[in-house]
């Protein structure tokens, strides 16, 4: 598992831990604690290049498509040259040889060439369209190295995170940005077993963020199937208490000032376990 991986379950896992013992039942309502999350998006370098430039401002809404940043595209622009003079060579060569085939193709039907020329005009031929062909699909490669070479954001949304600055060398697959995208946020908390089969997608509840006075209101999007927190698999009654998952609670009302990482309580109204009761959790299909 790679150390980066390995580090957001540690986290994952002491987080569940320390949410699941906060997490508390009152009048019949879960009261949940976690943080407020949006989809980050990572933008990375297709190649390793020099950053030339960053258009863009840590905090600045972007559109799909908006330049963010622009790699070195010296090299991959001397490709592009090299590759348009290989298909020029190349429509050359392939001209030429159907000119030679056409001719001998003409001269087989007067009896003047022999079959084994014919067959040799026309292998000629064949192997000239398929070096074009190899050279156009060199052409097309290089002109999206040289495309990839001005990097744009993917979705829309704020820009989070720009981890280089001009003039540093950028390897392939670096982040050179963080896009927080456009939608609805969501509170990441985990739900303790004792309740999981009274909650559900489309299950209501209300937020409470830090520094935002009137509470929002929102729905769980998701409930993870496995435990986020397992001691072992040989459980014993006691020791089952301690299970939590992973669950995702929408914000349907979320201020346009509301970052991620900011604390939120999700209170969440525990409905009937009788099938159709009213606020029981909707059931998806194939659940």
């Amino acid at each position: 598992m790679p150390p980066r991986i390995a580090r957001r379950v540690v986290l994952a896992l002491a987080a569940a831990a320390a949410l699941g013992a906060r997490c508390r039942e009152r009048d019949g309502d879960l009261f949940l604690v976690g943080t407020v999350e949006r989809t980050q998006v990572e933008v990375a370098a297709p190649i390793s290049e020099t950053l030339l430039d960053v258009s863009v401002v840590r905090g600045q809404h972007v559109g799909t498509g908006t330049v963010l940043a622009q790699l070195d595209p010296l090299l991959a622009r001397a490709a592009l040259d090299e590759s348009r003079a290989a298909v020029a060579s190349a429509q050359t060569q392939t001209d030429v040889a159907l000119v030679e085939w056409r001719r001998i193709t003409s001269l087989h039907g007067r009896a003047v060439a022999s079959e084994e020329q014919l067959d040799r005009a026309r292998l000629a031929r064949d192997e000239a369209r398929a070096t074009l062909d190899a050279a156009m699909a060199r052409m097309a490669a290089a002109q999206k190295r040289l495309n990839e070479t001005t990097i744009r954001a993917p979705v829309d949304g704020v820009v989070d995170q720009i981890p280089f600055d001009p003039g540093e060398r950028v390897a392939a697959g670096s982040v050179v940005a963080v896009v927080l995208a456009d939608g609805a946020p969501w509170v990441r908390v985990w739900v303790p077993e004792r309740a999981i089969a009274r909650v559900g997608p489309g299950t209501e509840a209300r937020i409470h963020v830090d520094g935002f006075d009137a509470p929002m209101h929102g729905h769980i999007l998701d409930v993870a199937r496995e435990a986020s927190f397992t001691p072992h698999y040989a459980l014993t009654e006691r020791e089952r208490v301690h299970l939590v998952y992973q669950t995702r609670v929408e914000i349907e009302d979320a201020p346009a000032p509301l970052r991620p990482g900011v604390p939120a309580e999700v209170r969440i109204a525990l409905p009937s376990l009788e099938p159709g009761a009213p606020g029981s959790p909707r059931t998806e299909p194939g659940a």
